[in-house]
């Protein structure tokens, strides 16, 4: 009988946001594939102690599928542990590809992420009613290219709430893009390991950020956040519980 394997999103790093589906299928697998540069090995505390772990950080593409392949030819059940939500920048989608084509069964777990858990070590809400209801996710050219029409100057003229990836090692030109459409007092936040023991927070304005994200030491596995909603003085209340508003649980007063 043919195992499987079950990508799991592993948190953005405290070990008690991992989800109870994928604490389970941890706890109970066979194998686990983790990629040990970004994932708390803390995650991996309930794996059985036969269990066979690999660190994926030292593992190419090919030899991570071949893992796949063999023990779930010998009906193993392998996890695949990734950081935060394996959905945005987990490079999922060529291991799906690789599996399907062996025809090796897979299903995916969402997780926690880092977005989410730097949006509460800033106890800020990403959408507040007229300052922002849109969010960018995006991250800023490097080794991996983007598409036309997608540079964080392009995105930066709707002037939404953007929550930026993997950019803070290049602080500067992120920056000077942002600084095309956003005016320079607007607020800005970066966190580094969000939700770990050693969580980092910088807050400053677009026109000093750089800066004191320098002076901090910050250079990797941080969150930018930039826009309005960080510096919000008044939340305006949402219709949602407004005593008012009629919807379809509640009849509105006057």
């Amino acid at each position: 009988m043919k195992g499987k394997v079950v990508f799991i999103g592993g948190g953005p790093g405290d070990p008690e946001l991992l989800t109870v589906k994928a604490y389970n299928v941890i706890k109970t697998a066979d194998v686990i594939i983790y990629a040990g540069s970004l994932v708390n090995r803390e995650v991996l505390d309930c794996a059985r102690e036969d269990a066979l772990i690999y660190n994926s950080a030292s593992m190419n593409l090919d030899e991570i599928i071949e893992v796949m392949r063999e023990e779930t030819d010998k009906g193993k059940l392998v996890a695949r542990v990734h950081t935060g939500d394996p959905a945005i920048y987990g490079a999922i989608g060529e291991q799906m590809e690789d599996l399907r084509r062996l025809e090796i069964p897979f299903e995916l777990i969402p997780g926690v992420s880092s977005l989410f858990a730097t949006a509460a070590a800033l106890e800020t809400e990403l959408t507040l009613p007229e300052v922002s209801q849109t969010v960018i996710i995006t991250r800023p050219e490097g080794r991996t290219p983007k598409p036309a029409g997608e540079s964080i100057s392009s995105l930066a003229e709707h002037g939404a709430t953007m929550c930026i990836f993997l950019g803070v090692h290049m602080i500067d030109e992120v920056v000077s893009d942002l600084r095309v459409h956003y005016p320079a007092k607007t607020p800005v936040a970066v966190v580094q390991k969000a939700s770990w023991p050693d969580e980092k927070i910088v807050r400053g304005t677009l026109e000093d950020i750089a800066v004191k994200v320098m002076e901090s030491g910050i250079e990797k596995t941080a969150m930018i956040v930039v826009g309005d909603v960080l510096g919000a003085s008044h939340v305006t209340p949402s219709k949602l519980y407004d005593r008012t508003f009629t919807h379809e649980y509640r009849k509105g007063s006057e």
